[in-house]
C-alpha cells in the first residue's frame, strides 16, 4: 500500500481521523451511518484491488522478464497504432520515408509507418488560390488598388505599350510534384503568368486588346500558362486567367482616347453614309427599272400599232383591187368627214335660182350656252 494507517485503531487513512469521530473516509461521513444517497467509492479498496491484480500478472513486478516484456509490447504497440492517420476529403497526403516522397494518398483512413520512418503531409488541394499580376489589391481594407508597372506594361504586335493587368486562379493537382517538384510554387506561377500574358499580347494588336480580343486573350494565356506548369511537373492547375484592366499607359490615355473618339466619329460617319447608300441604291434601280419597263411597253405599243396600221393599209389595199371605184368613192367621203367635222360650214346650192346658190345656215348649237353656266340677265333657259 502506498501509505499505512498509523494511530492505533483511530486512524483514519491518508486524511487522519476526522474530528469528532467516525469511519476512515476523506469526508468526514461516518461509514456505518444511514445517510442518504449513494455513497462514494472507497479509494483505498480500488488502490489495492490495481495492486493485487499487477501482482498476478507481473509476479516479480517491473524488474521481471515478464514485466519488460509487457511494457515493451505495450510501447510497440503505441508505437504502431501513431501510424494510422486520416487524409480530409479536401487533401492529399504525401507520404515521406526519411524525408524521401514515396507516394501520394487519396482521402480517406490511412496508414504509414510509424515516425520516425515514414511522415505525412496533407495539404489543401480544393482551395482557390489567386494571383495578382501588374497590380496588388488593398488588403487592409483601403480602396483602390496599387498598380505595378513593371509587371503590367506590355509590348504588343504592333509595337504599341498596353497596360494590363490581370489575376490567375490556381489549385494543387498533385500535391507530391507541388511539395517537391518546385521551391516556390507562388513565385513559380506568378513569373509563368506573367511571361504567358507577354507572349499572348506580343501576337496581339493594341486596338483588338483593348476592345474585343479580351475573352482570347485569357483563354490563350489559361493554356499558354497550363503548358508551362505541366512542363515544370509543378502539379498545378490553372482554373481562371482574369482580365483586370486593359488600358493605354496613364501619360497618353488623354491622347489616346481623343483618337479613340476621332475613329468612333469616323466609324458613325461611315455608318450613316453606308445607311445613305443602302437607301439610295435601291431606290435608283427601281427607278431605271421602271423607266426600262416603261419604254419597253412603249416599244411594244409602237410595234403593234405599227402592225396594225400595215395589217389594215394591205387589207384596205387588197379591197381596193377588188372594187377601185367604190372603195374611191367611200376614201373620199371618210376623209372628207373628218377634215369638216370640226370646221366652220358654209353650203352652196348650185341649183338654187335668184339667191346665187347661198344656202342660210342655222348653227343652233352655238345657240345655246354650255351646260352649267348661268343664263345672262333678260335670257331665259333655252329648255
Amino acid at each position: 500500500m502506498p501509505w499505512t494507517n498509523q494511530g492505533g485503531g483511530g486512524g483514519g487513512g491518508p486524511w487522519g481521523p476526522p474530528p469528532g469521530g467516525g469511519g476512515p473516509n476523506p469526508w468526514g461521513r461516518p461509514s456505518g451511518g444511514g445517510g442518504g444517497g449513494p455513497q462514494p467509492p472507497d479509494l483505498e479498496e480500488l488502490l489495492r484491488r490495481s495492486q493485487d491484480r499487477l501482482k498476478r500478472v507481473m509476479p516479480g513486478g517491473f524488474g521481471s522478464g515478464r514485466g519488460v516484456a509487457i511494457v515493451v509490447g505495450v510501447l510497440a504497440a503505441i508505437w504502431l497504432a501513431s501510424g494510422i492517420y486520416r487524409v480530409e476529403p479536401d487533401e492529399q497526403g504525401v507520404v515521406m520515408r526519411f524525408g524521401e516522397w514515396v507516394r501520394t494518398e487519396q482521402p480517406g483512413l490511412r496508414y504509414h509507418l510509424p515516425n520516425p520512418i515514414e511522415t505525412v503531409l496533407s495539404p489543401k488541394v480544393t482551395r482557390v488560390n489567386r494571383i495578382e499580376v501588374g497590380y496588388r489589391s488593398a488588403g487592409d481594407g483601403r480602396r483602390g488598388d496599387r498598380d505595378v508597372p513593371d509587371e503590367s506594361l506590355m509590348l504588343t504586335g504592333d509595337e504599341n505599350i498596353i497596360d494590363v493587368d490581370f489575376s490567375v486562379f490556381w489549385v494543387i493537382k498533385d500535391a507530391g510534384e507541388f511539395l517537391f517538384k518546385i521551391r516556390d510554387p507562388e513565385a513559380t506561377v506568378k513569373k509563368a503568368a506573367e511571361s504567358a500574358m507577354r507572349e499572348v499580347i506580343g501576337r496581339t494588336d493594341l486596338q483588338p486588346a483593348l476592345t474585343e480580343a479580351r475573352q482570347q486573350i485569357e483563354q490563350q494565356t489559361l493554356q499558354l500558362l497550363q503548358a508551362m506548369l505541366d512542363e515544370y511537373q509543378a502539379g498545378i492547375e490553372v482554373t481562371q486567367v482574369q482580365l483586370q484592366k486593359a488600358d493605354p499607359p496613364s501619360p497618353v490615355i488623354d491622347a489616346f482616347n481623343d483618337v479613340q473618339r476621332a475613329r468612333a466619329d469616323r466609324e458613325r460617319l461611315r455608318n450613316e453614309a453606308e445607311a445613305y447608300r443602302n437607301d439610295i441604291i435601291p431606290r435608283a434601280r427601281g427607278e431605271a427599272e421602271r423607266l426600262v419597263q416603261e419604254a419597253s411597253a412603249y416599244r411594244e405599243q409602237v410595234i403593234s400599232l405599227a402592225q396594225g396600221d400595215a395589217d389594215r393599209f394591205r387589207k384596205v389595199y387588197e379591197a381596193y383591187s377588188l372594187s377601185k371605184d367604190v372603195l374611191a368613192q367611200r376614201m373620199y367621203l371618210e376623209t372628207m368627214e373628218e377634215v369638216l367635222q370640226g370646221t366652220n360650214k358654209v353650203i352652196i346650192d348650185g341649183n338654187a335660182q335668184g339667191a346665187q346658190g347661198v344656202v342660210p345656215y342655222l348653227p343652233l348649237n352655238q345657240l345655246q350656252p354650255p351646260a352649267g353656266s348661268p343664263p345672262k340677265p333678260g335670257q331665259q333657259r333655252a329648255p
